[in-house]
């Protein structure tokens, strides 16, 4: 390990733990890492901001002011009465039908979508305190499923990767999209499985400072002020921006810019003014995703996961467990992934391996191919991405409550993961 590994490791250590004591504001730690990366050579000012630059950061703080935008309207109104009625008839039941809705409408955006948890979790966070069921047990599960699929059928993404890698290392293998989507399946309901135990155990508190009574479906707003031809807008406004992401892949950044185009024209329609629209694209969780980015690009950039990667492959050699071949090399991949922000990258460098010790034991490796794959997007343990961050921050929790919850998803998950892998693609 080079001494450019051990002082960028380090920094990022620092920043994980300053995030973690909240002794500094949202926002800040990245920001000072990305300094001190300057600092001690590791990457230059244009790489350690480059975040600020990132197409997803630009995203993110264009549907902030969307989502901005969205609590003006009936929408968000009959949003909340629909939680508020939920709470209102039981905690556990309404508590897992919040969970259930989210994941089935993650099943029409797909793993991944930075569009969909930032909606979900900004409708969340408007939720005022209920004795029956505390936004705070509803924050963390209901943003963590908006990255699992209940009908996992958009996998487009994560079945190219899979074949491509499988082409690339000389493996002709047809792989079955429905025994993939099967695979997605069975890591969604690890997840949800996780979400039924710790209910309990979840923390009950309040996620607005001046929010401390129980409040019931009928107080609060019953009616948008805005007048209906600016939220009919504004719902135009949304579902544009929806459909530029959606087309994303296709269209490249076009579908970033047409949300852009939304804001714009909720600026110049009066919905929100400048000074609204200002505040929501430089919310602290804009800076402190963009400062992750450009951490996790300059630990990447110092060859951490090559070096990991081959190390893993030499230590396994060709005597091991396919469980346990599979199951460590989806916990490195998606550790590697967290920490140096490159999923695809990561994937593509962890899969090859694995399909290569597989090849040397005689096994078939697409089990092991789907897994790691899948495995990329499945970190969040650490609040150093986008969608952990605004949990961690919309929730108010402390270490402990966010990694309570969060360590033993990202067990029970991965060994569902490969549990399902296995059973799907027989080695």
């Amino acid at each position: 390990m080079t001494i450019q590994m051990i002082i960028a490791l380090a920094i990022t250590a620092l920043m994980i733990v300053l995030i973690m004591i909240d002794k500094l504001p949202f926002g800040a730690p990245p920001l000072f890492a990305c300094l001190l990366l300057v600092i001690f050579g590791i990457t230059d000012i244009q790489g350690a901001f480059a975040g600020f630059s990132n197409s997803t950061i630009v995203m993110l703080a264009e549907f902030m002011a969307i989502i901005a935008a969205l609590q003006k309207t009936n929408f968000i109104v009959v949003f909340k009465k629909a939680m508020f009625s939920m709470a209102d008839k039981g905690g556990f039941k309404s508590y897992v039908l919040i969970i259930l809705i989210v994941m089935l409408g993650c099943s029409l955006f797909g793993t991944g979508s930075t569009a969909y948890y930032v909606l979900t979790i900004g409708l969340l966070s408007t939720l005022p305190y209920s004795k029956k069921l505390p936004p705070s047990k509803v924050i963390m599960t209901a943003g963590f499923a908006a990255n699992h699929p209940l009908i996992p059928f958009n996998t487009a993404l994560q079945y190219g990767i899979v074949t491509a890698v499988l082409g690339a290392a000389g493996q002709a293998i047809n792989v079955s999209v429905f025994k993939f989507a099967i695979v997605n399946f069975f890591l969604s309901m690890g997840f949800l499985l996780n979400c039924l135990i710790q209910y309990k155990f979840l923390p009950d508190h309040s996620i607005k400072d001046d929010d401390t009574e129980d409040v019931s479906p009928a107080d609060g707003d019953t009616v948008s002020t805005l007048p209906q031809w600016k939220q009919n807008v504004t719902y135009g406004a949304f579902i544009f921006a929806v459909v530029g992401m959606l087309l994303q892949s296709r269209i490249g950044d076009a579908g970033y810019a047409m949300a852009g185009l939304s804001v714009a024209v909720i600026l110049i329609t009066g919905v929100l003014d400048f000074t609204e629209i200002r505040d929501a694209l430089s919310a602290p969780i804009i800076l402190m995703s963009a400062g992750v980015i450009g951490v996790a690009d300059a630990l990447g950039s110092t060859g951490l996961t090559n070096l990991v990667g081959e190390t893993v492959a030499g230590v396994l050699g060709t005597n091991v467990n396919p469980f346990i071949m599979i199951f460590g090399f989806c916990i490195l991949t998606s550790l590697l992934a967290t920490l140096t922000g490159s999923t695809i990258g990561t994937v593509y460098v962890f899969t090859p391996l694995a399909i290569a010790v597989c090849t040397s034991l005689g096994l078939d490796p697409t089990a092991a191919a789907c897994a790691i794959v899948i495995s990329g997007w499945c970190g969040h343990f650490l609040p150093i991405d986008g969608m952990p961050a605004m949990i961690l921050g919309y929730g108010k929790y402390s270490a402990k409550e966010f990694w309570v919850f969060t360590i033993p998803q990202y067990f029970i998950r991965l060994i569902a993961l490969t549990v399902g892998a296995l059973i799907m693609f027989p080695m």
